[in-house]
């Protein structure tokens, strides 16, 4: 019997609602703001199968990718049904390439905005 359940994934992050809005873009669903008004901590609700959250973390640097000096630490799959039309609009969006030499993979791997990795993979 399992202890817990998953409740959320959490970014740190430089500026939560500019994050929110990129993964919003290719995740879909919507983003909700701590009713704090402080924007230190934003969710994104609907567009994945668990919510990602975005955390304001001043003095945030962003993992390496590969780095021998630092590790990854994580990242995040996402599946979609053509590589090449998503590798598009990702970049559109703010992405960076950080692995995408190999176009007979079945996954390529990029940054989003603030440095965090992620991959297209292929459905």
């Amino acid at each position: 019997m399992a202890i817990a359940t998953l409740g959320t994934v959490v970014l740190d992050c430089p500026d939560p609602v500019a994050l929110a809005g990129f993964y919003a873009e290719l995740l879909g669903g919507t983003s909700e703001r701590d009713g704090d008004g402080q924007d230190e901590w934003v969710d994104l609700k609907g567009g994945a199968p668990v919510t990602l959250s975005f955390q304001a973390a001043p003095g945030y640097v962003p993992p390496k990718w590969p780095g021998p000096d630092g590790a990854q630490q994580f990242h995040l799959d996402v599946v979609v049904p053509d590589l090449d039309t998503a590798e598009r609009q990702v970049l559109a969006l703010g992405a960076t390439v950080l692995d995408a030499e190999d176009r007979e993979r079945s996954f390529r791997v990029y940054a989003d905005p603030v440095g965090h990795p992620f991959c297209l993979c292929l459905k």
